[in-house]
């Protein structure tokens, strides 16, 4: 396939917005956030999850399972990369409302509750395994940000959809289940899609490998084989065989989670997530087609989708390579370009990162709402605002804000040059076991703290006998100084140093520059 050209950019990125500088990504995360918060937080339990362009909560009793599920992501990445308390405290609202608003005695998550007085009333207690890829992410997410009760709910979480949906004979989760946990026909990539991406954040926060390796079994399901049977592509809609259903849902516009035709965006999302998966998987165990398959989606989605006319990514195209939904939804411009920055740090293709400029330009202009904060849901083909909802159930900025979050941390992952560099002592009566536990200290700290790109410790083997007595050091990687003074500042480094402090006998710490040739 011959390699795709991006084509000019628009004048804003010639005007000296430079997209891809860390301090605009998180600048952009805090003024999305802020218009959520704190309108957003209900008192009496989770958070309201329908908000007009000026934040007007226009619904304030429906709460949907996903967006209850990803304002916990939503704070945790926050509090990870800012350390603001409210955040850490915003994750344990959100995440005790999964409990108490939409878990079910049968062990299942309500996918939508009426909430009125601190009560919840059912509306629809259908089970789906997209609801609960996302109460797995939310999990994951609280648990790095500190929430250590979190790990119960995870591994919960875990088992719940392996005894209920998954179906090892071809390896991908079923859909959706009665309340009584009967399954339906239907089967759906989207599903393990996301579920995927939850196993990734279950595995950064256990480093327990199955959760990984299940990541990577979905992805060869879905991106390898089933692609196969669909021309190459992430074709969305199954039959219980997981035969490929052309026709599911060709009419009907209204199902946000099961459109017909090629998703462009979730082809991009597919190519950021096997990227992802790669750099996960040991560097000695690395399916070449992970690389491959990311380039072929991604490409593939910006010659079908890109809008010459207006600009953007359009919703869908149909099996011919005809557009089929002209719309501009913001999650498809979100996830393709994160996708477009992993390609770009990856392969150091300029193509790469033109789409990325071009792309976020096209937002910037179009789906950002400079004033009240967030982004548009959808645009019609020409542009033009399609209505006043900017937040209804299921959007709360999640792909927004999680894009940032993903370029920054493959920005750090791949262009981390400052070094903070720590020696240390430890008192004489401090156990090989306590020394042993402080160093894995260290590497924990890059769970929590989303700014440490890297890090490096262990005891001093050098033979110069040059160390003055330090015996041991650790090496902490950050992509520029807001970073490294976040962590700084964390509390979670601030806890971890008191625990440290107790068993030192002497500390020394210097940052330095590292060379970028």
């Amino acid at each position: 396939m011959a390699a795709l050209a991006c084509p000019s950019l628009p004048p804003v990125v010639a005007a000296g917005i430079n997209f891809r500088a860390p301090g605009f990504l998180r600048d952009h995360i805090r003024h999305t956030l802020s218009f959520y918060a704190p309108r957003s937080v209900d008192p009496s339990g989770g958070f309201h999850h329908y908000y007009k362009d000026d934040g007007t909560v226009y619904d304030a009793h429906t709460r949907h399972l996903v967006s209850s599920a990803r304002f916990v992501f939503n704070h945790a990445t926050a509090y990870r990369r800012f350390g603001q308390a409210e955040d850490l405290e915003r994750t344990r609202h959100a995440l005790a409302f999964l409990q108490r608003g939409h878990a079910q005695p049968q062990g299942g998550y309500a996918w939508e509750i009426d909430w009125r007085d601190g009560q919840a009333t059912v509306r629809d207690g259908t089970n789906h395994c997209y609801g609960l890829a996302f109460v797995l992410l939310a999990h994951a997410h609280a648990l790095m940000a500190g929430l250590e009760h979190a790990r119960a709910g995870l591994e919960q979480t875990w088992a719940l959809m392996e005894q209920r949906f998954w179906e090892p004979q071809h390896g991908l989760y079923a859909d959706e289940a009665t309340p009584d946990w009967r399954l339906g026909p239907y089967r759906g990539q989207n599903a393990n899609m996301h579920a995927c991406e939850a196993l990734l954040a279950a595995f950064d926060a256990t480093g327990e490998q199955h959760y990984l390796q299940r990541a990577l079994r979905l992805a060869e399901s879905v991106a390898l084989r089933q692609a196969d049977l669909a021309g190459g592509l992430v074709w969305e809609h199954y039959r219980a065989d997981w035969s490929v259903d052309w026709d599911y849902n060709r009419h009907d516009k209204t199902n946000i989670f099961r459109p017909w035709g090629y998703q462009t965006g979730h082809l991009t999302e597919w190519a950021k997530l096997l990227l992802q998966l790669e750099q996960r998987l040991p560097a000695n165990a690395r399916p070449e087609w992970l690389l491959r398959r990311a380039q072929t989606f991604f490409d593939t989605a910006m010659r079908r989708g890109w809008d010459e006319a207006h600009g953007g990514l359009v919703y869908g195209f149909d099996p011919d390579g005809a557009v089929c939904d002209g719309d501009k939804y913001f999650w498809v411009q979100a996830e393709s370009l994160a996708a477009a920055a992993h390609l770009a740090l990856r392969l150091g293709e300029q193509r790469y990162w033109d789409w990325y400029d071009r792309i976020w330009a096209y937002a910037w202009t179009h789906f950002v709402d400079h004033v009240h904060g967030a982004w548009y849901r959808i645009l019609a083909p020409d542009n033009t605002r399609l209505t006043d909802e900017k937040s209804p159930a299921g959007k709360t900025d999640y792909h927004t804000m999680g894009a940032c979050h993903d370029v920054l941390r493959a920005l750090g992952a791949a262009q981390a040059r400052l070094r903070h560099v720590v020696l240390m002592t430890f008192a004489p009566d401090t156990s090989p076991a306590r020394i042993a536990r402080h160093l894995q200290g260290f590497a924990q700290l890059a769970t929590s703290i989303s700014g440490i790109a890297a890090v490096e410790a262990g005891p001093n083997i050098s033979p110069e006998r040059l160390d003055h007595g330090y015996t041991h050091a650790a090496m902490l990687s950050f992509l520029d100084s807001a970073e490294r003074d976040a962590y700084l500042h964390h509390p979670a480094h601030s806890a971890f140093a008191q625990t440290l402090s107790a068993d030192l006998g002497a500390i020394l710490v210097c940052d330095f520059q590292a060379d970028h040739t």
